[in-house]
């Protein structure tokens, strides 16, 4: 049977990076900035074999599926798509103070799964509804999307708490991109993140046709993903339309975040229905 040390050495990887990224955005200090960079990134590579040897497995146990099809498979590439989002951030960017963001909340979705009531790491047999090609473009679709959405809401309590201290009179943290860098890569991480949610919406649709005659039936997490579409809608239409930035839009990602974590955790543990899957 497969066990999850991949992704717990995935995992300890995460924690040193986030170390790391805190000495080298505190101190200023190129190597322990490259030590941080090279940490996550291998820890990034040794979280990706996990999944293909899990993928592997499934194969080898006569299931045969991508690793995405339960709530312990869903987290740990969740925390993948985290990194994966900031390694890209990273790149256009260059605020390595998002890996402090980045290799944290990697850390925490994979440790998530060790206390989650009724999550295991076995690989199980899918139902028949599970049994689609749709499955691996929603989820992986949805997945990226919420990843954004998590840098996003990150980025925000960040600016929040800027924010705070300077009401405060408190130091600002300076240590910390600008405010406006913040707001900046916030807007971004959301505006990447929204038509990636947007086709995940239409392709569950399509596979709930698919797998139930009807495209949608408002089931609790179809209704708790179009909340979630909703907030960030409106986050996008106050951007463009009447210029909102900085605080009232870092509430709105904040808002946007906690629909995320509903329809991901909540639906599944509290209002169960057609999509609720451990």
């Amino acid at each position: 049977m497969y066990n999850p040390y991949f992704f717990q050495i995935a995992m300890l990887f995460y924690l040193v990076s986030f170390l790391f990224y805190l000495i080298a955005t505190v101190s200023k200090r190129a190597f322990a900035g490259k030590m941080a960079f090279w940490t996550i990134l291998v820890g990034f590579l040794i979280h990706l074999a996990g999944l293909l040897v899990r993928w592997r497995e499934s194969y080898l146990t006569g299931y045969g599926y991508l690793p995405l099809a339960n709530m312990y498979e869903s987290l740990v590439f969740f925390s993948w798509t985290i990194v994966l989002i900031y390694l890209i951030a990273d790149i256009r960017y260059r605020q390595r103070a998002l890996g402090i963001i980045a290799a944290l909340l990697a850390a925490i979705a994979i440790a998530v799964t060790s206390f989650l009531p009724g999550v295991t790491s076995d690989i199980r047999f899918l139902v028949p509804a599970l049994q689609s090609n749709w499955l691996a473009i929603h989820v992986i679709t949805c997945m990226l999307g919420y990843a954004a959405f998590t840098i996003s809401f990150g980025i925000s309590i960040v600016y929040l708490l800027q924010g705070r201290k300077r009401l405060s009179g408190s130091h600002v943290i300076r240590w910390l991109p600008r405010a406006q860098t913040l707001d900046d890569i916030n807007y971004k991480m959301i505006a990447l993140g929204f038509p990636l949610l947007t086709i995940g919406i239409i392709t569950g649709a399509i596979w709930a046709h698919y797998a139930w005659g009807s495209y949608w039936s408002w089931d609790a997490k179809e209704t708790s993903s179009l909340v979630t579409w909703l907030i960030y809608t409106a986050f996008l239409h106050a951007r463009y339309t009447h210029a909102w930035q900085g605080k009232k839009t870092a509430l709105l990602s904040v808002a946007g975040f906690c629909a995320v974590i509903f329809t991901y955790f909540g639906v599944n543990f509290f209002l169960p229905g057609l999509h609720s899957y451990l």
